[in-house]
């Protein structure tokens, strides 16, 4: 089968670059290729209260990856769940509507990644954004992808905003605005009450005849001629098949995927190609390397309020009329996306950017897993009551904006089985870098793309 163009990952990146490249060039031929399931009736990925079930396991739709045991951590292991399905991440995430500061771009464009600065980028935001409380200098109104405020917002979340302000931090009724500083709730990529995954956004409800999405293949790698490349070798349905492509390969397979998929392709650190047997194109050290994360610290507890949801009679009895709320109005606590509440903050005053973000989270059950309460210095035991209804979370994201690496052991998907096999082995929780994967588009002659802007 030939296409003009092949898109690998129906995520956030693919899905957006599919939709604006069929709009574009109606007379070619796309096909968005996504290891994972349609998610346009799943239910809890369209319902937003869903996520508290999504991120904590590994699903279809999650791919629930770990690190190896890392040493900055006491020897634990990262969880880093990951989308797997049409929309990627947008479709198991918290749905917070949350850009970045806009230092961070201006100080990839001062790196050398040009095109990536703030007012370069800010554009393509406005262009994306469907935001229900109109357009201004920040945001725009008309874009596929819809923003807007919680329809429902839980009395915990009030109490967690109060208590900040009472701290001395500020308000912020817009952290993509003028200032990112401050705290306050967040806008949601929520449409009509229910979740706007870039999929939900940019794909479904759309007829293009010349966008082909197939769902449930694994990409296993990308086909050259010499340094171009020509097509992907796609696992489905238990049996292997090469699709072509006559003008371009795009990647937007995700931050892990991507350099994993560069890397069974022949695209990689040459002497780590060697030793896993692949057949070298293009010796990249890069790939694989350069990855940055932001690392979430939890303080959980356990209360025994009427105002949240529990896994208990109680609870139940409370979640079936929420139910049938959501169904018949989508409005309710079931539109809630469980991180309500939170904001960007200083840990020196003289920083010149946010570099925390606290949020509340609450949870109608604990995911605290045995490894992590072994290496708490707090004994979470003494709080947690197996008895009270619900968790209720504080988790804090610190931003290290330096570059660290993954380690070098990535193996490739199963050929033949229809299966997965095992992916990057990551010695790292860190994330690719956006403009890392924008300079990284020339790496093959010009006919492989990796990631993209909308």
């Amino acid at each position: 089968m030939q296409y003009d163009y092949i898109i690998v990952g129906g995520g956030s990146g693919g899905s957006s670059v599919a939709s604006r490249l069929a709009d574009a060039c109606p007379d070619a031929t796309i096909a968005l290729i996504e290891a994972g399931p349609h998610t346009e009736r799943n239910l809890l990925v369209n319902m937003p209260v869903g996520i508290a079930a999504l991120v904590p396991f590994k699903l279809g739709t999650n791919y629930g990856y770990e690190t190896v045991p890392q040493p900055g951590l006491g020897g634990r292991r990262g969880y880093q769940p990951r989308g797997r399905g049409m929309g990627g991440s947008s479709a198991i995430n918290a749905m917070i509507y949350t850009r970045g500061h806009p230092g961070d771009y201006d100080e990839w464009a001062q790196l050398g990644a040009t095109g990536w600065g703030w007012q370069d980028v800010l554009p393509y935001f406005r262009r994306a954004e469907g935001n229900e409380r109109g357009a201004d200098a920040w945001h725009g109104a008309d874009g596929p992808l819809t923003v807007s405020d919680l329809r429902f917002r839980n009395p915990f979340s009030e109490r967690f905003i109060q208590a900040a302000h009472a701290a001395g931090y500020p308000l912020n009724n817009d952290f993509n605005g003028a200032t990112q500083e401050g705290v306050g709730f967040y806008q949601v990529t929520h449409r009509d009450g229910s979740r706007c995954s870039v999929a939900r956004a940019y794909i479904y409800g759309r007829n293009r005849p010349n966008l082909h999405v197939i769902t449930d293949a694994t990409v296993l790698r990308v086909g050259f001629d010499g340094k171009r490349a020509v097509g992907v070798v796609v696992s489905r349905d238990g049996r292997v098949e090469t699709l072509g492509a006559r003008a371009e390969v795009i990647l937007s397979a995700g931050a892990f995927n991507s350099p994993q998929l560069l890397m069974c392709s022949g695209i990689g650190p040459a002497e780590q190609l060697r030793r896993h047997g692949i057949a070298i194109v293009q010796d990249a050290p890069d790939v694989g390397a350069n990855l940055i994360d932001h690392i979430d610290f939890i303080i959980n507890t356990r209360v025994n309020s009427s105002e949240l949801v529990g896994i208990c009679l109680r609870g139940l009895a409370k979640m079936t009329p929420a139910l049938a709320r959501y169904f018949s109005s989508r409005t309710g606590m079931m539109t809630s996306n469980v991180a309500e509440a939170g904001g960007f903050i200083k840990s020196d005053p003289s920083l010149a950017r946010p570099d925390l973000q606290p949020k509340q989270l609450f949870r109608p059950f604990d995911t605290l897993r045995a490894d992590d309460l072994r290496h708490l210095e707090l004994d979470t035991r003494k709080v947690i009551d197996r008895d009270d209804l619900a968790a209720v979370r504080a988790a804090v994201h610190r931003f290290d904006r330096r570059r660290s690496g993954v380690g070098r052991g990535a193996r490739c998907p199963r050929r033949g089985d229809g299966r997965e096999g095992r992916f990057l082995r990551f010695c790292s929780a860190h994330i690719f870098r956006s403009a890392f994967l924008g300079r990284a588009r020339c790496l093959c002659g010009g006919a492989l793309r990796i990631d993209s802007r909308e």
